[in-house]
């Protein structure tokens, strides 16, 4: 596989500079399972295999090797699975003195759990906000105050929702981050009729949640917000949680859909490189598709769910969701990257 380099270019003097290889977009995935090509798909292999991503370029000491279209100038890279190997990885990249980020739109295409209360395995879930769920106080169950929802408190707080509500972004770290409004609904536009493809399997697990509306309907492209955390919770008590954290912190204008690990490391990581004019975090896009409910059915209880689906590769909508991922994000990169005379200078 040829790897791409950096040319040179002529400059005043003795010495050469390198030229700065051009990015328009840039893919994050965070996990794949094998090779980048021919075998078990994971989040990145369609991303190569079929935008495609057909060059590889070094990343010396970190989690997977890149790979880049120089045609459509997209990147493609894995950072590795959860928030701090998405922050080194991320800070890595934007440090990297090969590539000109200055303009480049980054989407980040993961798999993820579903609140089967707003949504269905198998879709495709832009996300307005993410919300961080490991900064806070948590004590435990057994030890939770009667009148308490759940166990867990703002870091600022002694109860599960102080008011006056403490400042999502503080010293103490940052509970909410806001994606440009614009572009979340320009993205939503762009794909909110895409057909995502429906299973047998998907239609039993579908079955199982027959209480839930929302979780009986077919695969769907949606809009709702990102819930992330470096702990893979389950059950309807954490779900409750997790619906009430974004409610909190979104002061009532976001809705929890999605779960992920990742998404906060993410966003925290092109925070400072935003702030160190390296990358403008108004280009920034964070897509979800439902690999799996986070909570049990009616029913079951959540140890037999886990048990279900004990890794990865067993979630119930794993195929379907990284099949999501690229069919859904891979509208809008081509969009970006096709119509860059439009997008380089404006934001959609």
């Amino acid at each position: 596989m040829a790897v791409l380099l950096a040319t040179t270019v002529p400059v005043h003097g003795a010495r050469a500079q390198a030229a700065k290889i051009p990015v328009r977009v840039v893919v994050v995935t965070t996990f794949e399972i094998g090779n980048d090509e021919g075998d078990q798909p994971g989040e990145f292999q369609h991303w190569v295999e079929k935008l495609p991503l057909p060059q590889v370029l070094p990343f010396p000491g970190r989690y997977r090797r890149l790979r880049y279209n120089p045609d459509l100038h997209v990147l493609g890279v894995v950072t590795g699975e959860g928030p701090t190997r998405m922050a080194a990885t991320i800070t890595a990249l934007g440090d990297d003195p090969r590539f000109d980020l200055t303009h480049a739109y980054f989407l980040l295409a993961g798999i993820g759990g579903i609140d089967p209360n707003t949504g269905s395995v198998g879709s495709a879930v832009w996300a307005p906000h993410v919300v961080s769920g490991d900064v806070g106080h948590a004590i435990d169950p057994r030890e939770i105050p009667a009148d308490w929802p759940n166990g867990f408190t703002p870091i600022q707080g002694t109860r599960p929702d102080p008011q006056p509500m403490p400042p999502a972004n503080s010293y103490w770290g940052d509970n909410l981050f806001t994606l440009r409004p614009s572009l979340v609904q320009w993205a939503y536009a762009q794909t909110k009729n895409v057909h995502l493809a429906d299973t047998p399997q998907l239609a039993a697990m579908r079955e199982r949640y027959g209480t839930f509306p929302s979780a009986g309907k077919p695969p769907s492209v949606d809009l709702g917000d990102t819930m992330a955390a470096g702990i893979f919770w389950v059950g309807g008590r954490m779900n409750s949680w997790a619906e009430g954290w974004v409610h909190y912190w979104t002061k009532g204008k976001g809705r929890f859909v999605t779960t992920a690990e990742e998404d906060a490391g993410f966003m925290e990581a092109l925070g400072f490189l935003a702030d160190a004019g390296k990358v403008d975090l108004n280009r920034v896009l964070v897509l979800r598709t439902a690999s799996n409910f986070d909570m049990q059915p009616t029913g079951e209880t959540p140890a037999q769910l886990l048990a279900a689906e004990a890794d990865e590769k067993g979630f119930s909508g794993f195929d379907p969701s990284v099949e999501a991922a690229y069919t859904v994000g891979s509208v809008v990169v081509r969009k970006l990257a096709d119509h860059w005379n439009l997008y380089e200078n404006r934001v959609p």
